[in-house]
């Protein structure tokens, strides 16, 4: 049982180390990933070490990265000045409410930075030194930074709340990238980044197996439905290059996220292809350094020129959309090559992505309902109660809080909404985004998940419940465990495995069961026969 210590620490939060005992840290980068990747300091270590063999003069490192920093960010000098302390923060990250540690207050994981900041490059700092908030880089410091940086899902919610707008997720990846200079950094975030490099995507996936897999997914598509797909692959002249985050061609339930989209496009006779080696659409980059992240938005802009398709349409996915929708248009720039994306069903034009050429499957879909031009049959889906999760990018960073809903609302019956300060732009975060869904800090998980986890047993207990809707695969991958944990009986669902269920398409045979084949209501007999 997971309980929650809420006393007043003892000591000064300058004085208490953090907790590095097993299970409290997760695992680190090794060091063949940090040399392929070209990192610094690759080898092998533990964070339960006394000695974490940083390098010879990693305090100088640390310091000419930080002012590289504040030089090259307005935005992180901004944020290194301006907080009060006011606490407005406090409560709002996951993390803290699931913990009741301090340091994970916002404004105070943001002081871990602040104090070394102020000791080095403000005046104040260097002449009051504690009393002005400023403490001497140290050892320990490292350590502090490591637990509780990675303690840090960069949701931004406790953004929505600071009444100066500070962004405390961005703090969270200046820091990263400054422990990325020592090569102090975990496995789960590095090892994607090196398979994204190597493969195209995240799970190191071979571009043959990624064909074979969804040619499996095609073949149970056909037995369900009776309607043969043949997806394209590296085609050029396309109209439309799609590209979704690797988890959904890999592990249940973002499959089934995967074999709607499949048959989505075939119902409306999308002119699409899918490509080999730009088979991943979302960034660990973003988790690690600007640079990374760059790099790794840039594959699917180069893949889309080669192929020469009109624009790229985008799947279920987290970071990749934070990426596109945040920082695209500076990092990368704006992508001329590609046309501004029209919907070619429908005519609408998406002049919201007229700078990136990039559509989200969901205003995608949306769209098409709203014409008109889907053949649906909602009832298939009423034995799910469902609610929706805000996915934390897509709804804070891009604003997708509208489209999901009413596609959800055009293939269910049954939708109920959580608690109106769980939702929208105050979404709960799944508490294993950034990086942190790896199997080693189970129990940080489940305590950062709590919140949202309560909000999905009020509705549970109150209308029933028992499917969670999202459209992110690291939300796919992460709410199942902590459904399982703290509201058993909720089945986690991506948006458009339930449009799929719903889809009516042309010469299909009759359908007994959804895409898990599980049979549909009232089919339980055809089945049986």
């Amino acid at each position: 049982m997971i309980k929650i210590d809420n006393a007043v620490p003892k000591k000064s939060w300058m004085d208490t180390p953090p907790d590095l005992s097993e299970g409290k840290f997760c695992y680190p980068a090794k060091a063949k990933t940090l040399d392929y990747l070209g990192l610094p300091n690759g080898r092998d270590w533990s964070p339960a070490d006394e000695d974490w063999q940083l390098p010879e003069n990693w305090q100088q490192i640390i310091h000419e990265g930080f002012k590289e920093r504040l030089d090259k960010y307005r935005s992180l000098k901004v944020f290194m000045d301006i907080c009060v302390r006011c606490g407005a923060c406090a409560d709002k990250c996951h993390f803290y409410i699931g913990s009741g540690d301090p340091k994970n207050m916002p404004f105070l994981r943001a002081e871990l930075l602040r104090s070394i900041y102020r000791n080095d490059f403000t005046t104040v700092g260097k002449l009051l030194g504690k009393f002005g908030g400023a403490r001497k880089m140290t050892p320990q410091v490292i350590k502090e930074w490591f637990s509780y940086l990675y303690q840090c899902t960069e949701c931004r919610r406790c953004s929505v709340f600071c009444p100066y707008g500070i962004d405390t997720a961005e703090i969270t990846m200046m820091g990263r990238e400054l422990l990325n200079l020592l090569g102090v950094n975990i496995n789960w975030i590095k090892d994607p980044v090196a398979n994204c490099s190597k493969t195209g995507n995240h799970l190191g996936i071979q571009p043959q197996n990624f064909k074979e897999i969804i040619e499996f997914f095609c073949e149970d598509i056909e037995e369900i439905t009776g309607v043969k797909i043949n997806p394209s692959f590296n085609r050029k002249g396309a109209e439309i290059l799609f590209v979704t985050p690797s988890g959904d061609a890999f592990a249940d339930p973002g499959t089934y996220t995967f074999m709607g989209y499949l048959m989505l496009f075939e119902h409306i006779g999308l002119d699409y292809t899918l490509s080999t080696y730009a088979s991943e659409g979302g960034n660990f980059g973003l988790f690690t350094s600007a640079d990374q992240m760059k790099k790794l938005n840039a594959k699917m802009y180069h893949e889309a020129e080669r192929l020469g398709v009109k624009y790229i349409l985008g799947g279920e996915c987290g970071h990749m959309w934070r990426v596109i929708n945040q920082y695209m248009g500076t990092m990368n720039g704006p992508a001329n090559f590609l046309e501004t994306p029209v919907n070619p069903i429908t005519g609408t034009v998406f002049e919201n992505a007229a700078s990136t050429k990039m559509i989200h499957i969901a205003e995608f879909t949306a769209d098409l309902i709203k014409h008109n031009k889907l053949k649906l049959d909602p009832s298939r889906n009423d034995h799910l109660k469902v609610t929706w999760h805000d996915s934390c990018n897509p709804a804070r960073a891009m604003g997708m809080l509208d489209e999901p809903r009413y596609v959800l609302k055009s293939v269910c019956n049954n939708f109920h909404e959580m608690p109106a300060n769980t939702i929208r732009e105050q979404t709960f975060c799944c508490g294993s985004g950034a990086g942190l869904n790896t199997e080693e800090i189970m129990e940080q998980r489940l305590r950062g998940g709590l919140p949202r986890a309560n909000a999905v047993k009020y509705v549970h207990d109150k209308y029933d419940v028992n499917t969670l809707a999202c459209m992110c695969a690291i939300d796919r991958a992460a709410l199942p465990p902590l459904m399982d944990y703290w509201v058993p009986g909720v089945e986690v669902t991506g948006l458009h495995e339930l449009v799929a269920n719903a889809l009516v398409m042309d010469g299909e045979i009759e359908r007994t069961t959804n895409l898990r084949f599980e049979d549909l209501p009232g089919a339980e007999g055809d089945s049986d026969e």
